[in-house]
């Protein structure tokens, strides 16, 4: 089988980040991962996973994937839909009590707020796609925001009892707004299949596709391929932010974030996301229907508008949003002329906080996974620079 991509052109993928990013010191290193037709084509590791050590970047080298983690609670709760556990449009209320009667915020700031009644109840389809209300706490422009860090590490229960009892940014299904919808859906796996959420994405996803690495922690015996965590600099260069050695990484959080918790491989993701481009299958293991994966990587926003219509003005997340919409789980590019970037309609896709990134295209059966540790992920341009460079190696 031809993969139809340009070896010489997949070259360039390298001396760009080479010359650009690691010896102009931005990032320490980076994985690079393409595959096309089921056939990894390009596959390089670069610079350093560990400056401090000066440990060479290696192709399993354990990266913290953060946003990343959540396509793969999204597949743990569409296969739990897929066994006629729930439909999308049902209030979250029903499974978790607790979000029964969650009302909207007016004015005022913690613990003094002035709420109202939402519109409608939010429902499983609004977590799936970020219309839930909910939002991230990782801003100080606005009270419900500055609430949020209050969600301390604490057990999912726990956790979304405490979450519940703060107002929503905004009424269900009326904006977009990236949040902890996905850690809450995490939730709703553990409550609907009646197993912890760990132990649930090991038994029905991890391990049957063979994602070895992947997981909520870094044992002791993997130590040694797990990647130091840098922040940019003022002067383009960067400095340690999470020592793997002390990392918080290395045990079993007591937050299982479905959201933004578990630790992978390039080879480990580029599993999962073969999967998904196959329909749902993998090497004998049936994870998902075709049809599930065509609904969850169809535009869920109404009017079939994009993220630039309907997100709340000034945040922020891990796509661009002109020309760019949002299914269960992940980004699906529109139009490519509308978004400025080379790519194909449909193509679906997300990226973590320390600019990691994956795409997946169904048009030309081209994968990509790329990873590096810089948080957070919006210094450089990095992934549409690597969507130009992957897309222009295609020859047939």
């Amino acid at each position: 089988m031809t993969t139809g991509l340009s070896a010489d052109r997949l070259g360039r993928i390298d001396r760009f980040l080479t010359e650009n990013y690691i010896d102009a010191g931005k990032i320490p290193g980076a994985l690079t991962l393409v595959a096309r037709r089921g056939e990894i084509a390009h596959f390089s590791a670069l610079g350093l996973m560990d400056s401090e050590r000066g440990k060479p970047t290696q192709k399993d080298t354990i990266y913290r994937i953060y946003s990343m983690t959540k396509p793969i609670t999204t597949v743990a709760l569409m296969m739990l839909y897929e066994e006629g556990r729930f439909q999308l449009n049902d209030p979250v209320g029903e499974f978790l009590p607790e979000w029964s009667d969650t009302e909207v915020w007016v004015s005022g700031e913690h613990p003094d707020f002035k709420t109202r009644p939402p519109d409608r109840a939010m429902t499983i389809r609004d977590l799936l796609s970020h219309q839930s209300g909910l939002t991230y706490g990782f801003t100080d422009d606005n009270p419900v925001d500055r609430a949020y860090p209050n969600l301390i590490d604490r057990p999912l229960a726990e956790w979304s009892t405490t979450l519940a009892g703060l107002p929503l940014l905004y009424s269900p299904g009326t904006a977009w707004n990236y949040s902890v919808s996905t850690d809450l859906c995490g939730y709703l796996v553990e409550v609907i299949s009646g197993q912890k959420f760990d132990a649930f994405l090991k038994e029905r996803i991890l391990g049957p596709l063979g994602m070895v690495d992947t997981a909520f922690y870094v044992p002791d015996d993997r130590l040694d391929r797990f990647a130091a965590c840098y922040a940019p600099t003022a002067e383009n260069g960067f400095v340690l932010q999470d020592d793997p050695e002390t990392s918080a990484y290395r045990k079993t959080p007591k937050l299982l974030s479905g959201g933004g918790g578990m630790v992978s491989t390039a080879s480990d993701y580029f599993r999962l996301c073969q999967m998904l481009l196959n329909g749902g299958e993998l090497e004998g293991q049936r994870i998902l229907s075709r049809k599930t994966i065509d609904l969850m990587t169809t535009n869920h926003l109404p009017g079939g508008k994009s993220l630039a219509d309907r997100a709340i003005p000034g945040r922020w997340s891990e796509a661009t949003f002109d020309g760019i919409g949002f299914g269960l789980g992940f980004s699906v590019v529109l139009e490519p002329s509308t978004s400025q970037i080379v790519g194909s309609p449909g193509q679906y896709a997300w990226g973590g906080a320390a600019s990691t990134a994956f795409w997946i295209d169904p048009v030309e059966e081209v994968i990509v996974v790329f990873m590096t540790q810089l948080i957070p992920s919006n210094d450089y341009p990095l992934r549409r620079e690597l969507q130009v460079l992957v897309n222009a190696a295609i020859d047939d």
